[in-house]
């Protein structure tokens, strides 16, 4: 069951694609507001999110608005989602972003994450205020209504709350090993 609102982010490391660790504590450090988004390689719905996760990253990157990819899904079943294929990808893509390898998959169990893309936003005292899709088209950028995200991001940095905390998360289920 995923993280309710109001939940505190729950603490990990994991490998970057980098090489380096990445904790939640290093992350949450003096940002305005934290999103975790659980991804993958392979994904059609992430591929169709993805350059508009990584552009709501830009665009709010200087108002201390961080990001981080976890990737959970089994390389096993997935080799698509390796962690060199990871590391191909965010170079490919110019994450802006790290890109965390939860090889175990207990991170994505500590969240309640069942699907790719699904983003958990947390405010500046690490409290889950989002969770759930990017936005209300995974299909088309053009026939957007609703930009759950940016919303969020910007009811947050407002000092309020999301207009919509909650929304189903789409996309394809997290390959369990």
């Amino acid at each position: 069951m995923a993280l309710k609102i109001g939940a505190d982010a729950p603490a990990f490391e994991l490998k970057n694609v980098d090489g380096n660790t990445v904790s939640l504590e290093s992350l949450k450090d003096g940002a305005s507001a934290l999103a975790i988004v659980f991804s993958c390689n392979h994904c059609p719905y992430v591929l169709a999110w993805e350059d508009r996760l990584i552009q709501i990253a830009r665009d709010y990157a200087g108002e201390g608005v961080r990001f981080a990819l976890i990737n959970a899904n089994d390389p096993v079943k997935y080799p698509a989602d390796s962690f060199p294929q990871m590391q191909s990808r965010a170079q490919l893509k110019s994450y802006p972003f790290p890109y965390l390898h939860d090889e175990t998959q207990e991170v994505a169990r500590a969240y309640g994450a069942e699907r790719t893309p699904e983003v958990f936003l947390f405010d500046a005292s690490g409290k889950l205020v989002y969770h759930g899709a990017p936005d209300d088209n995974y299909d088309n950028p053009l026939n957007v209504k609703k930009y759950y995200l940016r919303e969020a991001l910007d009811a947050v940095l407002a000092g309020g709350t999301p207009p919509v905390a909650e929304t189903p998360p789409v996309g394809c289920t997290i390959k369990w090993k």
